[in-house]
């Protein structure tokens, strides 16, 4: 069953091939049998799960289900969950149980999903490795040795070893593409504003998105539906009709204008992750797709803009993290400045710690205009170099990362290195567009993704152009040898 996509589960759990009891059973054992190895789940959510299970086989019966009821799924550990433990992988929430829903995992509840649990993640979404958890790194499926990507790293590497058909993401600055490409499936960014953000836990609020992670792009197809909408809890929710994406999947890719941006294949691209991409973008054109370079020529300034914009953003947004209201609270505090300063110092990890420091300075008089200010003009000019190309190409091809995973602690101690790894996906995110990543080979023994960015609101585009390059690859059919039970 652990090799069944979603669509193909779904067409199961109609035809009575098996029930969503025993499909969600399945998918539990396998959690309780190999996740030790990968450490992708925070919380693993049994009782909730069988529970959801039997109302969806009784939806299912009374034909009342969607493509999705009865379909097991896990939520990254940053989307409130009621009743359920919602750390975004931080010591500071480890006890925290959120009183209400968020808006992404109450539509997929709605739908009929089965909820088996909540992934790991780098802390409050802040990391490229998911090595900044306090609860332990990710394994990648692929090569334990290595890193499984973040933040989402739990979610990619949990869908890549099929201990669930699908999980949630968000994707600040690359964290849903960049570890969908490390273990080899498929992750969409949405148009910042299409999915709500209401109940997801705050890094950097003007960039943070949520987004599916699955096997295919059919399958984020059937997700994206669901999660994608107007929210009135939302101020940042934009009020745009939702296309129905699984019905133009299938569209002709003829006359499609791919553009192949220069700034991409500079130097620190792996010759490897290089190769995938021109043959990935070869096999677009035997569909019809004509090719021509482009130049995003403020692209390589998005590391440095993004690092000051997002800090800036984590700063303010984790003031509330005070030991005063909810989350850890240091013990016998001695004054209220000590309550603040002790709480947040053995709350907080450092990588967290760091980004906060640089935010807040960032923000401070004297270099707010000469950092902060600066930024947000290098974010104009990066949003207007996207502006100026799509109104010449329909997508713009690269690669999602610059290299396949790398190994655990290779970069641990080298923070700009670190945050090169996601020079390829940052600029979408601070221009607010949509991005995907979908499997394109592999670079020594590991995953390459072939990243494509659209237009603001072209998710049903992105999605189709994956559809049709996984109908003519096979890339996203293979799985990770450690993932046999």
């Amino acid at each position: 069953m652990h090799n069944k996509t979603i669509a193909e589960l779904s067409r199961a759990l109609a035809a009575g091939e098996f029930s969503s009891q025993e499909l969600t059973r399945h998918y539990l054992d396998r959690i309780q049998a190999l996740d030790s190895k990968y450490n992708c789940f925070i919380s693993v959510t049994e009782e909730r799960a069988l529970a959801d299970a039997v109302a969806a086989d009784q939806r299912i019966q009374a034909g009342t289900a969607t493509p999705l009821t009865g379909i097991p799924l896990a939520h990254k550990d940053i989307f409130c969950t009621q009743g359920i433990r919602t750390s975004a992988g931080s010591r500071m929430l480890d006890n925290f149980i959120a009183p209400y829903e968020s808006t992404v995992s109450g539509n997929l509840a709605a739908a009929g999903t089965v909820l088996l649990g909540k992934t790991n993640m780098d802390e409050f979404a802040m990391g490229s490795s998911n090595e900044n958890s306090f609860y332990g790194a990710v394994k990648n499926p692929w090569d334990t040795a290595a890193i499984a990507g973040g933040s989402s790293g739990g979610s990619a590497a949990a869908v890549a070893a099929r201990l669930t058909p699908a999980a949630t993401g968000t994707d600040t600055g690359g964290s849903i593409r960049q570890p969908a490409s490390h273990c080899g499936i498929t992750g969409i960014k949405p148009t910042y504003g299409r999915v709500s953000r209401w109940g997801m836990i705050a890094y950097a609020s003007s960039l943070d998105q949520a987004g599916p992670m699955a096997r295919t792009a059919e399958d984020a197809a059937l997700l994206l539906q669901v999660m994608a909408g107007l929210d009135p809890k939302d101020s940042t929710s934009v009020d745009q009709p939702v296309e129905d994406y699984s019905a133009t999947l299938n569209d002709s890719l003829e006359g499609l204008r791919i553009g192949i941006p220069q700034e991409f294949f500079a130097e620190g691209l792996d010759s490897g992750v290089e190769h995938c991409v021109r043959e990935a973008v070869k096999e677009l054109e035997k569909l019809g797709a004509t090719v021509t370079e482009v130049s995003l020529p403020n692209s390589q300034l998005s590391v440095p803009a993004y690092y000051v914009i997002a800090p800036a953003e984590a700063s303010s947004n984790l003031s509330r993290f005070d030991g005063v209201r909810y989350g850890y609270r240091c013990e016998a505090p001695t004054d209220l400045e000590d309550l603040y300063t002790r709480s947040r110092a053995e709350g907080f990890g450092a990588e967290v710690k760091r980004r906060i420091l640089v935010g807040s300075y960032a923000l401070s008089a004297g270099y707010y205009d000469a950092y902060y200010i600066q930024a947000q003009k290098i974010r104009r000019l990066i949003k207007n170099d996207f502006v100026s190309a799509f109104e010449q190409i329909d997508i713009i091809v690269g690669p999602t990362a610059p290299t396949p995973a790398f190994n655990l602690g290779e970069k641990s101690n080298d923070p700009v290195a670190m945050y090169l790894s996601d020079i390829y996906t940052l600029s979408t995110n601070l221009a607010g567009l949509p991005g995907i990543s979908i499997p394109a080979g592999q670079s020594a023994g590991r995953p390459v993704g072939l990243q494509m960015i659209g237009n603001y609101f072209s998710e049903a585009r992105l999605l189709n152009i994956a559809h049709r390059f996984q109908q003519a690859t096979d890339w996203h059919q293979q799985a990770p040898v450690t993932t046999d039970a």
